[in-house]
């Protein structure tokens, strides 16, 4: 998983990067599952999925389509107890790390 400063670093060595239009079309949603890809999952936690994770939470979620009835702060907590990171905040920031990274070819 590359981080925002490993990323800057890679794309500094790189002078053939995409354009943002070329990687992604703003008016496309990224799907949940697309941006905490099992690459992601596995990488910082037990789960081979991101569907599996958000079904073990403590919450009557099966699967990340339904990640919205699991409340804030008993996500947080869950992220923080099963994962190598903190909380939502910083899974959040990583995955868009990893998916960036993924989409630019700098892994």
């Amino acid at each position: 998983m590359a981080l925002t400063t490993d990323i800057e670093a890679a794309a500094e060595q790189r002078d053939d990067l995409p354009t943002a239009a070329d990687v992604h079309d703003s008016d496309e949603e990224i799907s949940l599952t697309e941006l905490f890809d099992a690459a992601f999952v596995q990488a910082h936690s037990e789960f081979e999925s991101f569907d599996e994770l958000v079904a073990a939470s403590p919450s009557d979620a099966a699967s990340a389509d339904e990640l919205e009835t699991v409340r804030h702060g008993e996500w947080d907590e869950f992220v923080a107890e099963t994962t190598d990171l903190a909380d939502e905040k910083a899974l959040v920031m990583a995955a868009r790390d990893h998916w960036v990274a993924e989409k630019l070819d700098l892994n």
